[in-house]
């Protein structure tokens, strides 16, 4: 019991070091976080996992800033380019499907520097 939770403390100390707001945002944790929801951007599941949607909800987190979302949604871009079959509408709906409005568009097609 005790090594469990131990374990825990764990896990939940690096999640928090994973997303520290305010931070540069760096791509490597944007794909990361993203990662779980590929089955659900490509079509293999008709929604998204609960992982998927944490990691949306991180994102939310991680980007408070303007520059912070601009930042974010270019590895978003650049993300969705090396995943040839990314359905376009099923990007656009993974922030309303997870309940979380983060602010960045997530679409191959999306200007970056117009997000506010």
């Amino acid at each position: 019991m005790k090594g469990i939770v131990i374990s825990m403390f764990l896990v939940l100390g690096t999640v928090h070091l994973m997303v520290h707001q305010g931070e540069a945002v760096e791509c490597t944790q944007v794909n990361r976080l993203l990662a779980p929801c590929i089955p659900y951007l490509t079509g293999e599941a008709t929604e998204p996992r609960e992982e998927c949607c944490r990691g949306v909800s991180d994102i939310k987190t991680l980007t408070p800033t303007t520059e912070d979302r601009q930042e974010a949604c270019g590895c978003v871009k650049t993300a969705a380019a090396h995943i040839p079959n990314v359905d376009p509408a099923a990007a656009a709906a993974l922030p309303t499907e997870c309940k979380v409005d983060i602010g960045i568009p997530i679409s191959k097609n999306t200007n970056c520097q117009d997000i506010k």
